[in-house]
């Protein structure tokens, strides 16, 4: 029995085809039609439906290449199931350069949202309701915040022998949290659904990271193939397998001043030990952030300019801090530089 089309915003994707499709969502203050923009694969088998997006928060662009590359790879012929990407969510912050939307809303703390509600809410139940709710699974990707970096890793609420579970040790990063859901985000709700999500975190805002879009690519692929929408073995070296983290906290600025950081992304550290000093212009008044714990450096502040109490460096704490170790110095081993965009 031939497989259905699948509708999106009413239109209507062949099995076999692929389609973009403009959603609309809002209108500017010029009358000028603002929409977010997806690309639907809709393969010629049956199979999952995953939802891979980025641009939830508007300034965090790694996703948005992360989408493009992988709507350009060649291993999506033969696609079993449903591709719907969708490069940019938030499109008010995206041409703003902005994390949040223009009423200074965050989009991922709006969901489920509301058709009467403010616009953050409005925004999300658009989304929610043409998009989300269509969806099997679910890959959200993310960057640290303004002037904020993280080290590739999945969030994500982990359950033993299940599915979200099993995405997180496919996609190949070299941390996995088993991270709290946050009340109003998009994986909240897709979570309290039944829909699997993966948040992967890498790199900063405004910023195209290679060693944060290239493992993404890969780790959606690997997500893929896991799931039985791509046929085939992957021909890279595979990296070691992902450690999760039994929990993380962040290291804060002692004093007001300007930070001199001594340990890099991806460090290991031991507690007590110094990861930088903040001083005063003139060195009168300096202060020495220490870590609180063993654990591994899996973001922090790339800016200089720290008040006091504000977050520097997020450690993340491991049961087996040498595997962790390991994970992550494999994962740098495997980033050789891609010989072609299609992957």
């Amino acid at each position: 029995m031939p497989r259905a089309p699948f509708d999106l915003a009413g239109v209507a994707i062949a099995p076999g085809s692929r389609t973009q499709v403009d959603v609309p969502a809002a209108r500017l203050y010029t009358h000028a039609p603002l929409s977010i923009p997806v690309e639907v694969v809709h393969g010629r088998q049956a199979g999952p439906t995953l939802l891979v997006c980025g641009g939830i928060h508007g300034d965090e662009i790694n996703g948005v290449e992360i989408v493009r590359r992988l709507l350009r790879s060649r291993q999506l012929q033969g696609l079993r199931g449903t591709l719907v990407a969708v490069p940019i969510v938030n499109v008010f912050g995206f041409v703003q350069n902005s994390r949040y939307l223009p009423d200074r809303r965050d989009l991922n703390r709006c969901f489920p949202g509301s058709e009467s509600g403010s616009l953050g809410g409005r925004m999300a139940a658009l989304f929610r309701e043409a998009i989300v709710d269509q969806a099997t699974h679910i890959v959200d990707l993310h960057t640290g915040a303004i002037h904020r970096t993280n080290l590739p890793q999945i969030r994500a609420q982990l359950v033993t022998g299940g599915e979200t579970e099993r995405m997180a040790n496919a996609f190949g990063a070299p941390v996995i949290l088993n991270a709290e859901l946050r009340e109003g985000s998009l994986r909240h709700y897709a979570q309290n659904r039944g829909i699997p999500v993966l948040t992967y975190e890498a790199g900063e805002a405004l910023r195209f990271d290679e060693w944060a879009i290239t493992p993404g690519v890969r780790g959606v692929l690997r997500v893929m193939r896991r799931l039985g929408m791509l046929s085939g073995e992957h021909r890279r070296r595979e990296p070691p397998a992902a450690e999760v983290a039994n929990g993380s906290s962040w290291a804060r600025a002692p004093i007001d001043g300007i930070l001199r950081p001594r340990v890099r992304l991806g460090a290991r550290v031991a507690r007590g030990e110094v990861l930088g000093r903040v001083a005063d212009p003139f060195g009168n008044a300096e202060g020495e952030v220490l870590a609180m714990a063993d654990g591994i450096v899996i973001g922090m502040s790339r800016l200089p300019l720290a008040n006091e109490g504000e977050a520097l460096f997020h450690i993340a704490r491991f049961d087996a801090i040498e595997e962790a170790q390991s994970a992550i110095e494999g994962f740098h081993s495997s980033l050789e530089p891609p010989p072609d965009p299609l992957y």
